[in-house]
């Protein structure tokens, strides 16, 4: 089965009216005299598109019996807004609470079950919303970012004092109407870029749209002191809803100390450590089988 076999596009309204670009999987197999199913709400990490690879996912998610709704982000892939490719915390939830609440008016969908999914830096988002969003009836967070200024101070000091005078000057910029300042999102080690660890041009392979979708390697520097700020570790405790934390057991990207700690503190929390890097757990890598079955025993437990 392939993703465009199953899948269809809708444009959703984002909280001011920016149009927030989705595909929707429906639940396999399941007619309307089944009656209303459970539905995912599904994003990517930092620069990510649902292009890159989330199909894969909810390809395996939809099969299952699930209605998938996977979104771009405002300012990303087939979304709207501007500057393009930058990073906004505050828009990003705002994008993912509409998409959650889109998902629960739709015809087949069960509205009191709705399960959050987040991938690397959407971690930090799903700590967050599942704090506060009550009708979750689950989250799932892998290879997570959940604390922005322990993914900071994991950059090598002399590069993140590069990296934060770009910010800065593009932050100052943008107070005097300038053009937005970009930085390359996925570089090689050793070159001055948002993502550069040991596997990231592993990840840029294995994540490649391969639908022609076009992908810029950028993003607006400013977006990385809108990153430093925000640490929805601190919420852990909040979470009333299961909380399945799939961390890689060695992740260079995401610091993994944190993650653990939001399984430890979240009442309902759980922890399942996969093998490999932040990018194994993607189709193509190693990890990836083990990580969808320990994905879909979580959604049939806290979906049934």
């Amino acid at each position: 089965m392939t993703d465009s076999a199953v899948r269809s596009s809708q444009i959703i309204e984002g909280v001011d009216g920016t149009p927030i670009h989705a595909w929707i999987y429906p639940a396999v197999g399941r007619t309307a005299a089944d009656g209303p199913v459970p539905a995912i709400v599904m994003a990517h990490g930092i620069g990510g598109i649902k292009a890159a690879g989330l199909a894969p996912f909810a390809e395996a998610f939809s099969a299952a019996g699930y209605t998938c709704v996977v979104f771009d982000y405002r300012h990303w892939g087939q979304s709207g807004g501007e500057p393009r490719e930058m990073l906004s915390m505050a828009a990003q939830q705002a994008d993912y609470r509409a998409v959650l609440q889109h998902a629960r008016t739709m015809d087949s969908v069960d509205p009191d079950r709705i399960v959050l999914w987040g991938t690397s830096f959407a971690g930090m988002h799903v700590v967050e919303l599942a704090a506060t969003e009550t009708y979750l009836v689950g989250a799932i967070a892998q290879c997570p970012l959940v604390d922005g200024l322990a993914g900071i101070l994991n950059v090598p000091p002399a590069r993140g004092v590069r990296l934060m005078r770009q910010a800065l000057l593009d932050r100052l910029g943008a107070g005097r109407g300038h053009e937005a300042r970009y930085l390359p999102l996925i570089v090689d080690e050793g070159e001055l870029g948002v993502i550069a660890t040991k596997d990231a041009l592993l990840g840029q392979d294995r994540l490649a749209p391969t639908d022609g979708t076009d992908w810029p390697n950028r993003i607006t520097a400013r977006s990385l002191l809108d990153v430093t700020f925000s640490r929805p570790a601190r919420r852990a405790s909040q979470v009333r809803c299961p909380l399945l934390m799939v961390v890689a057991e060695e992740d260079t990207m995401a610091p993994t100390g944190p993650a653990v700690k939001v399984a430890a503190k979240a009442p309902r929390g759980e922890l399942y450590r996969s093998q490999g890097g932040h990018y194994d757990l993607y189709a193509g890598g190693p990890a990836h089988d083990d990580v969808l079955a320990v994905e879909l025993a979580f959604l049939a437990r806290v979906t049934s």
